[in-house]
């Protein structure tokens, strides 16, 4: 599961990372393009970067669908739990098992429609023709306008991201009973800073000087100044 978890993280990461790249130059190439500098604004209208919007798009399609899969795993979805945390324990449960199992099958049932429409919109016919089948009267399905990608393979974003939302939400389902605890994210954690800031002790003055003329205000193990 370790090797999931880190595939995920770094697939979001690098469709936000590239998306944001690829944005940033075609901003760039635009602004740039129309200043009137000899041979480089030749150069510059002689690229087209059209394809950079549709690309992005498509780019952040696929992390907003892997993106959810990674928030039920680490509990970062808002949730309206203000009932049901002044409920029993026992009851409380019997509430999140059910919210869970809603999960499950909701997103079963999207990734299910979601495949077949994928297949009949030009997946089946790319397969079949990829393994030497017939395709005859099997439809090709549309292109993207500017990058002309099978938009087969785009909207295949949708069963592939909520597939495995599906197991996220199966994996927290049974962790929930196995446990009793829900994974939890703190929006107010910053990584590494806890760390830094726990080494130093909070009786000690960080702007003390060891010497005579700035006089440390530490103190010491008999309860005075050193």
């Amino acid at each position: 599961m370790k090797f999931l978890d880190h595939l995920e993280e770094w697939f979001v990461t690098f469709l936000m990372g590239a998306a944001t790249l690829i944005i940033f130059v075609a901003v760039v190439h635009r602004y740039a393009a129309g200043l009137a500098i000899p041979g480089v604004q030749d150069w510059l209208l002689s690229l087209s970067m059209s394809w950079a919007q549709e690309l992005t798009i498509i780019m952040f399609v696929w992390m907003c669908k892997f993106g959810a899969a990674y928030g039920v795993r680490t509990g970062i979805h808002v949730g309206v739990d203000v009932l049901i945390n002044r409920l029993d324990d026992k009851m409380r449960g019997k509430f999140i098992i059910f919210g869970l199992c809603a999960g499950v099958a909701f997103t079963g049932v999207v990734a299910g429609l979601a495949s077949n429409f994928v297949w009949e919109n030009g997946a089946h016919y790319a397969w079949a023709n990829l393994l030497g089948m017939s395709v005859d009267g099997v439809p090709e399905g549309p292109t993207t306008p500017d990058l002309e990608w099978p938009t087969w393979m785009v909207y295949s974003a949708v069963p592939l991201g909520t597939s495995l939302m599906c197991f996220r939400f199966l994996q927290v389902l049974v962790a929930f009973i196995r446990t009793g605890e829900l994974p939890h994210h703190d929006h107010g954690h910053v990584d590494g800073l806890e760390e830094e800031t726990a080494k130093l002790p909070v009786d000690v003055n960080p702007y003390g000087m060891k010497d005579n003329l700035h006089p440390d205000d530490t103190p010491d193990q008999e309860g005075g100044s050193k």
